[in-house]
Order: C-alpha cells, then structure tokens, then sequence
C-alpha cells in the first residue's frame, strides 16, 4: 500500500481542524464560520464537503491551473522576438513604450520585465550586482 501525501496550506490546515471539531460536535456551525471568516450557509457546505471527502476536500480546487489572466504563450514569444530583433538594449519600461507605439501590443510593462527578465534579456538590479 503507498502513502498518499495531501499538501495542504496553512489557512486550508486551520479549515481542517476546524472541521474536525465541528465533526466532534464541539462547535457551532455558526461558531465555525465566525472563526474560518465565512457564512453560516457556506460553513455548512464546506462540513458537507469535508464529510463526503475528508481533508482533501479543503484543498482549493484551482491548484496547479493556470490563471484566467494569462496571456497566451505566441504573444509572450512575439513580444519577446521584437525586443530581441529591434529593442535589445532598451530597458522594460522603454521597450514597453515601443512595443506599444510601433508594433500595438499591449501588454503590462510588470509583464515584460518578468518576462525579459526569465528569458535573459534583462536583469534587475540585484541580479547586476551579485555578477560584479
């Protein structure tokens, strides 16, 4: 038989003692709710749900998903050939400014500079200072 390990969170561990309580009957359902920052009525569905599942009930559901807010990955690729083939030595914020006016991609300056910074074509400041 091979263990099954559950990685849980600090907040989602909290849940689980919370529930296990409340499955002792030492506490309210409304007593658990106040302490777990939720409603009475969904207090009483995430019991229903540790009941049916156990503690991996608790486990948020998006986990390993990929965000609604991510860009697609040919525009990360077009964004990141344009500032290789004609913006190189600019900065995120400038070639942010060029990749808008000259090429009309709108994305966040936050974006590109992550994203120059993974692929090498910059580095932040403390990366520049452990090099020297």
């Amino acid at each position: 038989m091979s263990a099954a390990y559950l990685t849980m969170s600090h907040r989602e561990l909290d849940r689980s003692e919370v529930m296990h309580r409340l499955l002792e009957r030492r506490l309210s359902h409304r007593q658990a709710a106040v302490m777990l920052g939720l409603s009475t009525r969904q207090c009483e569905r995430l019991f229903a749900r540790y009941k049916r599942a156990g503690p991996q009930a608790l486990v948020s559901q998006k986990r390993g998903r990929a965000s609604n807010r991510k860009l697609p990955e040919d525009q990360r690729t077009e964004a990141l050939e344009l500032v290789r083939r004609h913006y190189a030595d600019f900065g995120p914020t400038l070639a942010h400014e060029k990749l808008v006016e000259q090429h009309g991609l709108d994305i966040s300056v936050t974006t590109l500079r992550r994203w120059m910074t993974e692929d090498g074509l910059w580095q932040t400041r403390s990366q520049k200072l452990k090099r020297a």
